[in-house]
C-alpha cells in the first residue's frame, strides 16, 4: 500500500483515525487500530510471539459484579461469563494475556491476527458493523465493546435489549488503558491475572518514564497517514501522551486527526515517525513531498518507521510500543533499559529507521 494510492488514501485514514476519532467515526464501525487488511503484497507489522497464557484466578464468590465502564454505564454481571465477545483487537489481546482466552466465543476482525491463540475464534464484527444477531446465536453472556467511540453504540443498544450485558471499554490515556484492563479482569473472572498484568505494566512504563524524564524533548511528528490530507494525532490523546513519555515533544494535530502542512512546516518537526511505514511510507517517499524539504527532520534524516499496531493499541503490548517511541526517538538512552517486556526485551525491536521483515 503506497502513499498514493487510491486504496490507500481510502483505506488507511479508516485504519487509524476510526479508532481513535469521535468525528470521523460514521465513516465506519467497530475495529480498532489496525483495522482494514492492506493490499496484497503490502508489507505488514512484525507481530512478536504472543506472550504464555495466564492461568486466571477464579472466585466465583465475587460475582455479581458491578462496574462503570467508559461511557458510564453501570453493568452488572451476574455469573462469571463462559461465553465471551471481544468487539476490540486490544480487548482479545487483553482476554487472551489473562487467560480467559478460552472463554472468547467471537472477535472483531484483526488485521494482525493477534494473538495467534485467537485465530480460530469466528468474527462477528468488521469495519462494515457489528453481527448482533451472530451474537445472540452464540449465546454470549459477556460482551465487551468500544462503543461510540468505535461507533458501536448502536449494537451495544441492541445487544443490551437483548439480555446480554455489554461493558464499554474505550481508553483515552495510559491510565485508563490500564484501568481497562482491570475492569475486564474484574468482568471476565480474570481478576489476579489482570491486576498482575497491570502492575507488570505499570512498573515497566515508569521505567521508560524516568530515563527521558529530564532528557531533551525533540520535536515529533507521528504520521497516522498522508494523502488527501496529513493526519496526526492531538497532543491530548492517548499517543500523543505515549509520545511524551518515550520523551518526545508531540506536534498535535486538530481535534478531526488532521494538520495543515503549513502547520507542520511552521512546527519543524525534529523527528519524524512513520506510523503508515506498514501500509508503504517510506523515508524516500517522504523527501520527495512538496513541501517538506525545509524540515530539521528531513534535512539531519530522522525519519523512523515505526510498528504503529504496538503503539496505537491499548493492550498488554503498550508497553512495547512504548520501546518502539523510545528506540525512535532517543536511541542514545535506549540501551540503559534491560527490562523484558511481555514478548521479549528491549534489544528484539528494530533499530530505528528500519522495518523488521
Amino acid at each position: 500500500m503506497t502513499a498514493h494510492s487510491t486504496a490507500r488514501r481510502s483505506a488507511r485514514p479508516a485504519t487509524l483515525i476510526l479508532a481513535l476519532l469521535v468525528p470521523l467515526l460514521a465513516l465506519a464501525a467497530c475495529v480498532d487500530e489496525g483495522r482494514f487488511e492492506p493490499p496484497s503484497g503490502a508489507p505488514t507489522p512484525t507481530q512478536p510471539d504472543a506472550p504464555p497464557t495466564v492461568e486466571p484466578t477464579r472466585d466465583p464468590a465475587i460475582f455479581p459484579v458491578t462496574i462503570v465502564d467508559d461511557e458510564g454505564t453501570e453493568v452488572t454481571i451476574q455469573e462469571p461469563p463462559r461465553r465471551i465477545v471481544s468487539l476490540t483487537p486490544a480487548t482479545t489481546e487483553i482476554l487472551f494475556a489473562i487467560g480467559a482466552g478460552a472463554q472468547v466465543v467471537g472477535k472483531v476482525e484483526d488485521v494482525a491476527n493477534y494473538p495467534p491463540e485467537a485465530a480460530d475464534v469466528p468474527i462477528v464484527a468488521t469495519f462494515a458493523g457489528v453481527d448482533v444477531e451472530q451474537i445472540v446465536d452464540l449465546e454470549a453472556d459477556l460482551v465487551v465493546s468500544g462503543g461510540s467511540g468505535l461507533t458501536q453504540g448502536a449494537a451495544v443498544e441492541q445487544l443490551r435489549n437483548a439480555g446480554i450485558p455489554v461493558v464499554v471499554v474505550y481508553p483515552t490515556s495510559v491510565d485508563t488503558a490500564l484501568d481497562g484492563i482491570h475492569r475486564i479482569g474484574l468482568v471476565a473472572d480474570a481478576s489476579q491475572a489482570a491486576d498482575d498484568l497491570v502492575l507488570e505494566m505499570r512498573a515497566q512504563l515508569d521505567a521508560i518514564a524516568a530515563l527521558t524524564q529530564n532528557a531533551d524533548q525533540p520535536r515529533v511528528f507521528y504520521e497516522i497517514d498522508y494523502g488527501q490530507a496529513i493526519y496526526t494525532p492531538p497532543a491530548d490523546s492517548i499517543y500523543g501522551e505515549m509520545i511524551r513519555l518515550a520523551g518526545g515533544d508531540p506536534i498535535p494535530g486538530n481535534p478531526d486527526y488532521t494538520i495543515s502542512l503549513e502547520s507542520l512546516v511552521a512546527a519543524d518537526p525534529q523527528i519524524i515517525l512513520l506510523g503508515d511505514a506498514a501500509y508503504g511510507a517510506t523515508l524516500a517517499q517522504v523527501i520527495r513531498r512538496p513541501g517538506w524539504g525545509g524540515m530539521t527532520a528531513i534535512r539531519d534524516g530522522r525519519i523512523h518507521p515505526v510498528d504503529d499496531i504496538l503503539i496505537t493499541r491499548p493492550g498488554p503490548r503498550l508497553v512495547q510500543g512504548l520501546q518502539e517511541l523510545l528506540a525512535a526517538i532517543h536511541p542514545d538512552i535506549v540501551g540503559e533499559l534491560s527490562m523484558p517486556s511481555p514478548s521479549g526485551p528491549i534489544g528484539s525491536l528494530s533499530p530505528p529507521g528500519t522495518v523488521a521483515p
